[in-house]
């Protein structure tokens, strides 16, 4: 998509570790991992409460 391949990510890889320097890099790749955690959570929301709703109209539907 973007034209990256091997080298071109080594090449970034050492140049954020140049910029952090080795202690700093765990600490980002956490921060890094809770946002996505917390993107995809966000995103798949919406989609939980309209299941949810629809459950609940089928719960009284069965009731009647």
């Amino acid at each position: 998509m973007f034209g990256i391949g091997m080298p071109e990510l080594i090449i970034i890889l050492v140049i954020i570790l140049i910029i952090f320097g080795a202690g700093k890099l765990p600490e980002i790749g956490a921060g890094m991992g809770k946002a996505i955690k917390n993107f995809k959570g966000a995103t798949s929301e919406p989609e939980k409460k309209e299941t949810q709703k629809l459950d609940e109209k089928f719960e009284e539907k069965l009731e009647k």
